[in-house]
């Protein structure tokens, strides 16, 4: 198989998921950041929100490390 073109199909796949990622987040407010308004306090983040924090910092560093593949490998 064509490694190159695996490492581009993941890195499509992991830059769609990031996107989510960063889309679920919003500054100073919950998951539900469309409902309700924005009160300025700082609270720590928890359960599925610190994850998706996680995930975003983890897939962050997994579209980069993919990105020097790509170009070490083209």
């Amino acid at each position: 198989m064509n490694f190159l073109l695996i490492t581009e199909i993941i890195q499509i796949a992991i830059s769609i998921l990031l996107v989510l990622f960063i889309l679920i987040q919003s500054k100073g407010t919950g998951l539900y950041s469309g409902v309700g308004s924005s009160i300025g306090f700082y609270r720590s983040r928890r359960g599925l929100e610190k994850a998706v924090f996680i995930l975003t910092i983890t897939f962050t560093v997994i579209l980069v490390l993919n990105s020097v593949a790509i170009i070490l490998l083209s």
